[in-house]
């Protein structure tokens, strides 16, 4: 079994970023006193871009900035925010992130504000990887009840002593959530899609009272986490914090298990997650799990996992509205459509038969 960590490729064309700009600019921070001279670029991942540098002293690191054509949305591409709250939760005493490093705001060395963090090395399993690995029904089981785990452990976090209450506006956090992704869909909308104003109208009339709120890291699934090569089971860091804030801990599972496909599901929903590979926890036991981890109540659960659904397909509905107005050149967005009508039509068939 060949693993090996998370591998940059070639920038792709129109994503490049000016090396020396990019140098000109880090001569002036006290974080780098050697110069960038190798630039690549992730290729996982739908949202902000994520590169990977490498300076003349062998040193790593990530640079993380909006996706083109969104440079001027805040939200999920805040770049400021997202450097700051890194730089709290690392403060908070939770040690699973990469460190950040620098932030930039100088809207002229790159259009647009950036951060870079350290590159944490380890292995990410990706969908269209990891089933090359041929990992054991009894590994994926172990690395998923750590998943769970460290998520109970990252909403057990004491938002009040540790100031990070303020990163968000934990009050009305849900009815804000569903309301304000449906304007968002409603903005991106390109096609006629009734199920989801089907689907805004059952979260609406079905919305629980809320839970007391956590930290929440609303994108919380496996090719987020860096796991340690000799150890699967060992979480290193959790990557993506964009859309972190605080409020209901049980919409953050409910996100996570709107990734967690299993074995049964379609084929769009498995592309996200591995979690359809023998040994993974059901969705049904992850939520069992978290909820002896927590201490809360899952019964309810599925509202929140319609959610997560009703939330990704917004987030990529945003991401095909871009690339249908050419404010993005990346061809893997032109059959975004498809995953759009497969993921509502998920959640409307686990609002009709009542489980998720």
């Amino acid at each position: 079994m060949n693993l090996t960590t998370d591998t940059p490729t070639t920038v792709r064309p129109g994503e490049e970023i000016d090396l020396a700009t990019l140098n000109q600019y880090l001569t002036t921070a006290k974080e780098f006193e050697k110069q960038v001279t190798e630039i690549r670029q992730f290729p996982g991942g739908y949202s902000n871009l994520t590169y990977f540098l490498k300076t003349e002293d062998n040193q790593e690191y990530v640079l993380r900035r909006p996706p083109f054509g969104a440079e001027h949305i805040k939200g999920g591409h805040d770049m400021e925010r997202e450097y700051r709250v890194l730089t709290m939760i690392q403060s908070a005493g939770f040690r699973k992130i990469p460190k950040p490093m620098l932030l930039c705001d100088e809207l002229e060395i790159m259009g647009c504000p950036f951060y870079i963090m350290e590159r944490v090395q380890g292995v990410i399993l990706r969908a269209q990887t990891a089933p090359k690995l041929r990992l054991s029904a009894e590994q994926l089981r172990a690395t998923s009840q750590a998943l769970v785990d460290n998520l109970a452990d990252l909403h057990a976090l004491d938002i009040a002593a540790t100031g990070l209450v303020q990163i968000g506006k934990p009050e009305g956090y849900i009815r804000r959530q569903v309301e304000g992704w449906y304007k968002r869909y409603l903005a991106a909308q390109t096609n006629d899609l009734p199920v989801m104003e089907q689907l805004y109208q059952w979260l609406v009339d079905s919305m629980p009272a809320e839970n007391a709120p956590t930290l929440i890291h609303n994108d919380y699934k496996y090719d987020n986490v860096v796991l340690n090569p000799t150890n699967l089971s060992e979480i290193r860091a959790v990557l993506d914090w964009e859309m972190c804030t605080v409020g209901d801990p049980l919409m953050d599972v409910g996100t996570a298990l709107s990734y967690w496909a299993e074995a049964g599901d379609g084929a769009f929903e498995r592309s996200f997650n591995l979690t359809w590979l023998p040994g993974n926890l059901t969705r049904q036991k992850f939520a069992d799990r978290y909820a002896e981890k927590s201490g809360r109540d899952v019964s309810n659960m599925l509202y929140y996992y319609v959610f997560g659904l009703f939330k990704n397909t917004i987030v990529i509905q945003q991401i095909y509205a871009r690339w249908r107005k050419g404010l993005t050149k990346d061809e893997r967005f032109a059959g975004l459509l498809y995953g759009i009508q497969s993921l509502s039509a998920t959640a409307a068939k686990a609002v009709e038969r009542g489980t998720f």
